[in-house]
């Protein structure tokens, strides 16, 4: 058993990803976590296809793996107490991920306050030097009672 309160932390945050309903549903996979920092992925699936003619995965299915990784990142950060939810997630889509590549997600936590993390949060693909997404949020710090 760990003593680490870090360790911990990105084991808690691993772990309550993993449960999250609409995660196992798009296989999000948690690739790396720990000190304000996420990285988690999913497999292309022809079943989040948002235009048939091209293959490309509907822009809904990538929000949803940015805002994911996003609070991923806020609730491993050392100055982060508790759980986290989404106030504000702007994403600036770049271009149309490719049809059959993996899409990986990487989100830090760059600020917090009493109330309130800021988040900044990248989307690629297999194409490292054009993203396909970019995304700020804000989430709330949830403190104990």
């Amino acid at each position: 058993m760990s003593t680490d309160p870090q360790t911990d932390k990105a084991r808690m945050a691993r772990q309550f990803i993993e449960m999250i309903p609409h995660a196992r549903a798009l296989n999000m996979s948690v690739e790396e976590i720990g000190d304000g920092l996420a990285v988690i992925s999913m497999p292309y699936d022809e079943q989040l296809v948002g235009d048939t003619k091209t293959g490309v995965i509907h822009g809904g299915a990538v929000s949803a793996l940015m805002d994911t990784c996003g609070g991923a990142a806020v609730v491993c950060h050392p100055d982060a107490p508790g759980g986290t939810a989404t106030i504000d997630l702007r994403i600036d889509y770049m271009r149309a991920a490719k049809p059959g590549d993996r899409i990986t997600a990487r989100a830090e936590c760059h600020h917090i306050t009493r109330n309130v993390a800021f988040v900044r949060a990248v989307a690629m693909d297999g194409d490292p030097d054009h993203p396909v997404a970019m995304a700020t949020g804000a989430f709330t710090v949830e403190r104990p009672r």
